[in-house]
């Protein structure tokens, strides 16, 4: 699919327009995967990769995958490693609860342990439910709660954040 796009932008001289793979990170390790990624890079593309939790329990709470957290995290590392990616976080209240303070720290932590280990993140976009989710506990964050996290992810990381509300 990389290299499909990547020809249709080469053939109409689209040079402006970026490619972007907008990804869980569950597949990041793949063979196929990384020469795909291979192409993307060579057409100054850009890996998009969500990272929605900072420990395990919160992960399995709001992704529901049997993909463990580890290799959400090793693909990560791994991905970054090789060039600058841009973070995605879904933060939203569950049964009325924000994320705790010590999932935000952990969270933190994550992005951090990405950059000890060579990785490189260009951005990291926070976003909260936009549209009415598949399970009704899961509710938006308001809008001062999400700059109150952005100043909190920029302030323990010093990475870059923009923030999309609902």
């Amino acid at each position: 699919a990389v290299e499909a796009c990547a020809a249709v932008r080469r053939k109409h001289r689209l040079d402006d327009v970026k490619l972007v793979l907008i990804t869980n990170a569950t597949l990041l390790d793949r063979e196929p995967v990384r020469r795909g990624l291979a192409v993307l890079d060579a057409s100054n593309g850009e890996i998009w990769a969500k990272l929605d939790a900072g420990t395990e329990d919160y992960y399995r709470r709001v992704s529901r995958s049997l993909v463990p957290f580890s290799k959400i995290l090793d693909n990560l590392r791994g991905a970054a490693r090789v060039r600058p990616i841009v973070i995605q976080t879904l933060l939203m209240q569950l049964d009325g609860q924000p994320p705790s303070a010590e999932e935000l720290a952990a969270y933190c932590q994550r992005l951090a342990d990405i950059r000890a280990a060579g990785g490189k993140i260009k951005l990291v976009q926070l976003h909260t439910v936009a549209r009415r989710p598949a399970e009704a506990y899961v509710t938006a964050l308001p809008d001062a709660q999400m700059d109150a996290i952005a100043d909190q992810v920029r302030r323990e990381t010093k990475l870059p954040v923009a923030v999309f509300y609902q």
